[in-house]
């Protein structure tokens, strides 16, 4: 009257499609940074709004800017904003150039080797205004 069951083959176990790959962390870090940039227009709208409704606490809203560690945000946000734009390019480049998915590889180094270059320069003169305004 019984008989004897099979059991189940075992589940295949599929590995995640990112493994830690450059594209995966190319993607993050671009919502990343993406977020980081709606954050700031968020902020930046709401503290040029105060200033109809008191220019005094607008006034002193932009000297709270005027810290060193703002400063050290100002640069971040600079480095937010040129790596999203840089790779917003590669990703049209990927997306549009019939060529782009051959190249999106290359394509990833080439613009981290743009965005060191350009924020480098822009780093070491924004370091240079943020330090001769703090003393």
């Amino acid at each position: 009257m019984s008989t004897p069951t099979e059991t189940a083959p075992e589940p295949v176990r599929k590995r995640s499609l990112y493994r830690g790959d450059p594209g995966m962390w190319s993607w993050v870090l671009h919502r990343i940074t993406g977020v980081t940039i709606f954050f700031f227009l968020f902020v930046h709208v709401l503290d040029t709004a105060v200033i109809r409704v008191d220019p005094n606490k607008y006034t002193e809203v932009i000297e709270t800017y005027k810290t060193p560690l703002i400063g050290l945000m100002e640069i971040a946000l600079v480095a937010a904003v040129l790596y999203h734009a840089f790779n917003g390019v590669r990703i049209i480049l990927v997306d549009f150039w019939s060529k782009g998915a051959k190249y999106q590889r290359v394509l990833l180094w080439v613009i981290l080797t743009l965005f060191v270059i350009v924020f480098a320069a822009g780093a070491i003169r924004l370091l240079q205004i943020l330090f001769t305004h703090s003393l």
